[in-house]
């Protein structure tokens, strides 16, 4: 009996185990069901992310490829200011050349080495006035010399802040710049043009204005002088008075003259018309042929570095030109000396000149002397256009005039032309 209650006791025990067991089963089972189905729920909430920030950097990547597109398109470069660094970093330079790709520069060193000095003040103030605050953004044109570049280059930016201090300062500037060469020299040009339309509507201005005038004054003494002449009855007075008439003829006709040679040459109707001669007697043709009209006391001689030289070029150009330089000479020479001669020829080019002991020129018109209508001294006769003529014929025949001249102790007008064509 005692065996029996024994052996159901281990029974029950073994029962009650195995029940627990069974249990601790289910539990555990249960908790990793639970635990998978929480894994799997969660697995497709990240995969949902994922798909979410795939679909974002896609956009971001296309929108990246398009903003690249438009830059490169545009030929844009952008750029990063560092407010307080106070340093630019180029992020893209699609500019053509890529000069400045991934670099970063102080701007400090930017506006001292980089920029042109005519814009240098501009960019530094822009530059100070938004790293500052002082405004939120700039427009700018100027000009920048690029690393490996000898020439500068017309550069136009934009910029705005893009980040602020938590004083409200600014920390980040962002922009973008592009050259604007060819707007810049086509606006170069048209003001150029402007100008010189206006410079040429002046000058058709003065010019009716002195012609009116230098004609007329001649003019005027002929008609008065001729009308006059059948009532004169003393041979000296008529003779003085055909001697006025002739001079002021000749006065009419040398303005006329001119008036015609410019037009010729400017036109290009007249062709050079080459002549090999010796020089020295020509200068000394020149210089004897104004001995005469020289006033009392001034003497006209001639200097020469050797006894012969010959010469190829336009004869009667050369004469023109130094007929009316020496003409020049004459008229504002009033004592001293006048002399006429030349250089030895270098690099075959060869430069004569005339020296006066005149009255000189000022040094604020000395650029001038050669410009059409340009009188140093409006009371001495003339229509201002020898030196004029002298320049335009110097150029036609492949040469160059200049003056060299200190107030008050004379001056040397000079004409340098190749000596053979």
């Amino acid at each position: 009996m005692c065996n029996f209650a024994l052996m159901f006791e281990q029974f029950l025990v073994a029962q009650h185990d195995s029940f627990g067991t069974e249990m601790l089963i289910w539990v555990v089972g249960i908790i990793l069901l639970l635990g998978f189905i929480f894994l799997l729920f969660r697995q497709r909430r990240e995969g949902k992310e994922l798909e979410s920030e795939l679909a974002q950097l896609a956009k971001v990547k296309k929108h990246n490829v398009e903003f690249e597109l438009v830059l490169k398109a545009m030929k844009l470069s952008t750029w990063i200011i560092d407010a307080e660094e106070r340093t630019i970093t180029y992020n893209n330079d699609y500019r053509e050349g890529n000069y400045l790709m991934q670099i970063e520069i102080p701007l400090d060193e930017m506006a001292n080495n980089m920029i042109a000095p005519s814009d240098r003040q501009q960019f530094i103030k822009t530059m100070d006035d938004v790293c500052s605050g002082h405004t939120d953004g700039f427009h700018l044109v100027f000009q920048i010399k690029f690393p490996n570049s000898n020439k500068f280059s017309w550069s136009e930016s934009y910029a705005t802040i893009s980040a602020r201090t938590t004083e409200g300062l600014p920390k980040t500037i962002v922009g973008t710049s592009m050259r604007v060469d060819d707007r810049e020299n086509m606006k170069n040009a048209l003001v150029a043009a402007r100008n010189k339309a206006e410079e040429s509507d002046r000058l058709k201005s003065a010019f009716i204005a002195n012609m009116s005038h230098e004609i007329r004054t001649p003019l005027n003494a002929i008609i008065g002088f001729t009308s006059v002449l059948p009532d004169v009855q003393g041979e000296d007075e008529r003779r003085e008075l055909i001697g006025l008439i002739q001079e002021n003829n000749q006065k009419l006709l040398t303005i006329i003259n001119d008036v015609m040679n410019i037009s010729k040459i400017e036109s290009g109707k007249e062709q050079l018309v080459m002549t090999t001669f010796e020089l020295n007697d020509m200068l000394r043709s020149v210089a004897d042929a104004f001995t005469s009209k020289a006033k009392e006391g001034v003497t006209i001689s001639t200097m020469f570095p050797q006894g012969a030289l010959e010469i190829t070029t336009d004869l009667n150009r050369m004469m023109e030109v130094l007929n009316h330089l020496m003409a020049n000479a004459t008229k504002f020479t009033d004592h001293g000396s006048i002399i006429i001669g030349y250089d030895t020829p270098v690099d075959k080019r060869i430069r004569i000149w005339i020296r006066d002991t005149g009255k000189g020129i000022a040094p604020e018109h000395l650029d001038r002397v050669f410009e059409r209508f340009f009188k140093v001294d409006e009371y001495i006769p003339g229509a201002g256009l020898g030196l004029s003529i002298c320049k335009t014929m110097a150029y036609s025949m492949g040469g160059d005039v200049g003056v060299e001249s200190s107030l008050g102790e004379g001056s040397t007008f000079w004409l340098e032309l190749p000596t053979s064509l």
